[in-house]
C-alpha cells in the first residue's frame, strides 16, 4: 500500500527534481499511515538509488532494463502500473515535466485513477484529498478534490525545498517481461544539449529579450549566468530572430521554469512570457523603460541599459564570489 514515485535520470545521476518528488511522496504516506517506494529503470549505481533514502524513500523498486536509458511512455507507463498492483499502491506520483506528461495520463486512464496536473500543494486529507495547482497559465489557483480510490499526482518541480536526512532506502531488483509493443517506439538518436545548465533543473536563470538589442550581446547574459552558476533563458522574439535556440524561449509557448531566483533582461513583461515564469520564487527585472509590464510582477527591479547595468552587476558577484 506505499506511495510509488517514479525517479528520474540522467546517464545514472538522479536529477534534483526527482529527490523533491521522493521527498513530497514521502510526506504523502507519513500523512496516510503509509512508506514511500522509489521506482528507477535503467541502468543506474545501487550507491545512486541508497541516497534516495536522504529524502523520504523506504524502498526502491529497480527495473535494470537497459532500454529504460531512453524514454518509452508505453513502457514506463507498462513499468508503473505492474508496480503498483503488485504493491496494491493507490497513490502514484511523477513529476509535471515532459517525461511526467507522456507517461502519468496513461497510468491513469489504465488504473482508472484520478489525475492532478502541476500540483502545487501537499495533500489536505482534512477535506478528502485537496490538491491546490495553478490554472489559466498561472493567473489563478484551483483546488482539486480527488475522490476516486486510486490517485495520480504531477508535482511541479521546484515547488518545496529539498530537506536531506541520513536515511537510506533498501534496493530491490525486480525482473518484469515487457512485450515489443512496449518498446515499439524506436529511439534511434538522441541529442542533446552539453555544457549547458538545463532549464528543467536550473534554480538560477538569466533571461534576455529584445532589450539585448542582438545576438552579438549575448555574452553579457552568459558572463553573468557564468558567474552565478546559473541557466540562460530567453523571449519568444529572440528565439523566433534566431538570436538564440528555440529550447532556450521560455513562455506560454515555450518552456515553463520555477527557479529560486528569475533575472529578466530587457524583456517586457507581456503576459504570454510571465506565464512561462511567474511561478519564480524571486524576480530581479532589468529594463530601460520605467512602464513596463514585468515590473509589476516584480520582487526586484533596475531601470537602466541592459549594456551598463550588467557588466557592473556581473563583477558585483565575482568580488561577491572572492570575499564570500
Amino acid at each position: 500500500m506505499s506511495v510509488i514515485v517514479l525517479v528520474e535520470h540522467t546517464e545514472g545521476n538522479i536529477k534534483k527534481k526527482s529527490f523533491e518528488a521522493v521527498q513530497y511522496a514521502a510526506h504523502i504516506a507519513q500523512q496516510t499511515g503509509t512508506t514511500a517506494t522509489a521506482v528507477v529503470l535503467g541502468s543506474i549505481a545501487d550507491a545512486e538509488m541508497e541516497a534516495l533514502g536522504n529524502y523520504g524513500a523506504k524502498k526502491v523498486v529497480h527495473i535494470a532494463d537497459d532500454r529504460f536509458n531512453e524514454l518509452h511512455a508505453r513502457a514506463y507507463t507498462s513499468a508503473l502500473i505492474k508496480v503498483a498492483q503488485a504493491g496494491e499502491s493507490k497513490i502514484i506520483v511523477t513529476l509535471y515535466d515532459i517525461n511526467g506528461r507522456a507517461v502519468a495520463p496513461r497510468v491513469a486512464v489504465q488504473l482508472k485513477a484520478g489525475i492532478v496536473a502541476g500540483a502545487l500543494s501537499y495533500p489536505d486529507i482534512d477535506n478528502g484529498f485537496v490538491i491546490k495547482k495553478a490554472v489559466f497559465s498561472g493567473k489563478a489557483f484551483a483546488f482539486v478534490n480527488v475522490v476516486s480510490d486510486k490517485k495520480v499526482i504531477m508535482l511541479m518541480p521546484n515547488t518545496f525545498p529539498l530537506v536531506k536526512t541520513d536515511g537510506k532506502a533498501s534496493i530491490e531488483k525486480l525482473d518484469i517481461s515487457f512485450t515489443e509493443k512496449d518498446f515499439g517506439i524506436k529511439v534511434t538518436a538522441v541529442n542533446k544539449v552539453v555544457g549547458e545548465i538545463p532549464l528543467s533543473d536550473a534554480t538560477l536563470v538569466v533571461s534576455g529579450g529584445r532589450g539585448m538589442k542582438g545576438p552579438e550581446n549575448w555574452g553579457l547574459i552568459e558572463n553573468l549566468a557564468k558567474e552565478l552558476g546559473a541557466a540562460t533563458a530567453c523571449s519568444r522574439p529572440v528565439a523566433d530572430a534566431h538570436w538564440r535556440p528555440h529550447h532556450e524561449h521560455v513562455g506560454q509557448t515555450g518552456g515553463t521554469v520555477r527557479p529560486d531566483l528569475y533575472i529578466a533582461v530587457g524583456i517586457s513583461g507581456a503576459i504570454q512570457h510571465l506565464a512561462g515564469v511567474n511561478g519564480s520564487k524571486t524576480i530581479v527585472v532589468i529594463n530601460t523603460d520605467p512602464e513596463a509590464p514585468f515590473f509589476k510582477a516584480a520582487n526586484y527591479g533596475v531601470v537602466g541599459d541592459a549594456m551598463t547595468v550588467l557588466p557592473r552587476l556581473t563583477e558585483a558577484v565575482k568580488k561577491f564570489k572572492q570575499h564570500k
